[in-house]
């Protein structure tokens, strides 16, 4: 089959592929599909289709963006790849889905447009359809990169695909995103007096070429910063020109996509009830104590008051009942109540537990309602697990604990349930929300970093970093930021908000607490994470680890894969380490002995590639595990990450 042949046989299976989406309302394609042809089939077309496959449908999402994503990037409390485990059915599905629905239609989209436009037969904003195609395959092309470590840029029109490293395939996309940025420049946007059903096509911008513009140059700061550590001067010469570019995406150019109710490629990518979601510690640690806006403030309603807590309570110790073989701060501790101070975001992305009368409450399970409402859980006696210590009422606590191993101690705490933490604001689950792709706070946050690293950008650090504050703020609906931005109170981890406050903290702080066996109420001495116990170590309050801490903030819970990307490329923020009281099955080399001691090897790395290309494709795979250079392995880092 001869090229253009295999164009129009791509043609018509995506113009088929339509008839389940946007491209319905379109008569001449829908009346025979099979028979499309390169004047029926247009590129719009298949970059639509391209866009929702990278949306995901419910069973891919669940798999890439929750159990992979949001895992690994500790935006919730889980095990699975967090732990060194992971599906090859899961990791299968996500790719077959990017390459045949997301990518192939992307390609064969350029393809089209690059024809017309040489053939002559080109609309006046032809060139703008065409750049957009290649924005998009850059993003996408990206996430499979940042999964895998590895890409294929070819094999999308009917060959096997070779595949590239990261180092190659950066390359490649930033060149993409520059040429595009260059011909958005001057290209014009689609007028609905040109045909109306062009601008519907494009659920983020409607074909803006100013808005797709501005994208494309924040996303080559993305990327560009991603090689900061392994490549600066590279990074550095994308970053400033794709600054310079106009890389600054206001509220307005944020791009994101509609949900809906249902199942298909627009659903919520979070709505799947059987994950709950529950805050992770990570989360947790970053943001009790941060920014100095009390809960009283925050929640000044009647049902609140009696729960709050005072500053410096660290909570219920029961050093026998929850796991110390980890590298979490706030290990060994019940907290029961609700924090004096908290970042404002937190009660926004996640529910306290208990307050059912929150409409962000979410009731998932709904075939199990009664299981996000039970609030009374047991302890119970120590190597006595069928005698109950005490029962405690976990209504309107704040709490979290990390996942791994507990060993006996799972049969003594009935507490790891799904009541006895918050979990993700309703808003989030229903597919009401909008799915946020890239948001302007990640843009001034990249900013921030890149003035941090003595680059030439438009705004100052400081500036950048506050205006991503007031823009994460802003979208969350969460007051104070003012206060905020100028609170000197240290975070779990030691880290502070305002930016001219970079004095480390003491080592340890005296905090007050309950001897949950004695009922005795006392000073316990917390230590701040050690240097050995991060991998970021040469600060806890630099001015990098504040904006990757507000960084990882902001990005939850939309951009899990971000917050993954910046601790592998940084080790920022400060990321505990699972619950060791057991060998764990997929990561033995973190053990009850050295789990103070961190290294890379204790947090995953990547996905190995799936087995339908091991086995489909076997010289791909080898040119796959060449360019990785190392094993093919969830432990193997790649080429932009940290190496020790």
């Amino acid at each position: 089959m001869n090229k253009k042949n295999m164009l129009l046989a791509g043609l018509a299976s995506c113009a088929m592929l339509c008839l389940s989406t946007s491209c319905r309302d379109f008569d001449e394609v829908n009346n025979n599909p099979v028979a499309a042809d390169r004047e029926q089939v247009l590129p719009e077309y298949l970059i639509n289709r391209g866009i929702l496959a990278t949306q995901l449908n419910p069973h891919v999402a669940e798999r890439a963006f929750i159990l992979y994503w949001k895992t690994a990037g500790h935006q919730h409390r889980a095990g699975g790849i967090s732990l060194g485990g992971f599906n090859d059915g899961w990791s299968s599905d996500y790719y077959s889905r990017m390459s045949t629905e997301g990518l192939k239609p992307l390609y064969e989209a350029i393809a089209l447009a690059e024809e017309r436009i040489k053939d002559g037969s080109a609309r006046p904003f032809e060139p703008t359809i065409l750049s957009v195609a290649r924005i998009w395959r850059a993003y996408q092309l990206s996430e499979i990169c940042d999964m895998f470590g590895v890409v294929a840029i070819d094999g999308y029109m009917g060959t096997n695909p070779t595949y590239v490293g990261a180092k190659e395939a950066y390359s490649y996309m930033l060149k993409e995103l520059k040429e595009a940025s260059e011909t958005l420049k001057t290209s014009p946007s689609p007028k609905p007096s040109d045909d109306a059903r062009v601008t519907s096509l494009d659920y983020a911008y409607k074909y803006n070429a100013g808005k797709w513009r501005a994208f494309a140059n924040s996303l080559r700061m993305r990327l560009a910063m991603r090689l900061s550590e392994v490549d600066p001067e590279t990074a550095k010469t994308n970053f400033e020109e794709a600054a310079a570019a106009g890389g600054i995406l206001q509220a307005s150019d944020r791009l994101e996509i509609q949900e809906k109710d249902g199942w298909d490629d627009l659903t919520g990518v979070m709505s799947r009830q059987w994950n709950h979601q529950l805050i992770s510690s990570t989360y947790n640690n970053l943001v009790l104590g941060l920014g100095g806006v009390s809960s009283a403030k925050q929640l000044p309603e009647e049902r609140y008051k009696k729960y709050f807590k005072e500053a410096n309570y660290l909570g219920i110790r029961y050093q026998h009942h929850f796991p110390l073989t980890t590298t979490d701060p706030s290990r060994g501790f019940y907290f029961d109540g609700l924090p004096a101070t908290i970042d404002p975001r937190a009660y926004k992305t996640f529910i306290i537990t208990g307050d059912t009368l929150n409409p962000e409450f979410c009731f998932y399970p709904s075939w199990a309602p009664d299981a996000a409402k039970k609030t009374d859980y047991s302890l119970k006696k120590v190597g006595e697990s069928d005698k109950e210590l005490e029962k405690i009422d976990t209504r309107f606590t704040w709490n979290t604990w990390v996942s791994g191993s507990w060993g006996t101690l799972s049969a003594i705490n009935d507490l790891q349930q799904i009541g006895t933490m918050p979990r993700l604001a309703n808003k989030y689950r229903n597919s009401t929300s909008k799915r946020i792709f890239f948001a302007e706070w990640e843009t001034y946050f990249l900013l921030a970093e890149a003035s941090v690293r003595g680059w030439n950008v438009s705004m100052s650090a400081k500036n950048a970093y506050e205006a991503g504050v007031k823009a994460s703020f802003a979208y969350h609906g969460a007051g104070f930021v003012s206060e905020y931005l100028a609170s000197t109170d240290y975070n779990r981890v030691g880290t502070s908000v305002a930016w001219d406050h970079t004095a480390e903290p003491s080592a340890t702080v005296a905090m007050k607490y309950i001897d949950g066996y004695t009922k005795t109420a006392g000073t316990y001495t917390y230590r701040y994470p050690e240097m050995k116990s991060r991998l970021y170590t040469k600060a806890m309050n630099d001015h990098l680890t504040k904006i990757i801490t507000q960084k990882f903030i902001a990005n939850t819970p939309w951009l899990p894969l971000e917050t993954w990307n910046d601790f592998r490329r940084l080790g920022l923020p400060f990321f505990e380490t699972p619950a060791v009281e057991k060998a764990l099955d997929n990561m033995p080399q973190l053990t009850s002995s050295n789990f103070e001691t961190v290294s890379i090897d204790f947090f995953p790395q990547r996905l190995p590639l799936p087995s339908n290309i091991i086995n489909g494709n076997r010289q791909g795979h080898e040119s796959a595990v060449k360019a990785l250079g190392g094993e093919d392995k969830v432990f193997t880092p790649i080429y932009w990450a940290k190496k020790k």
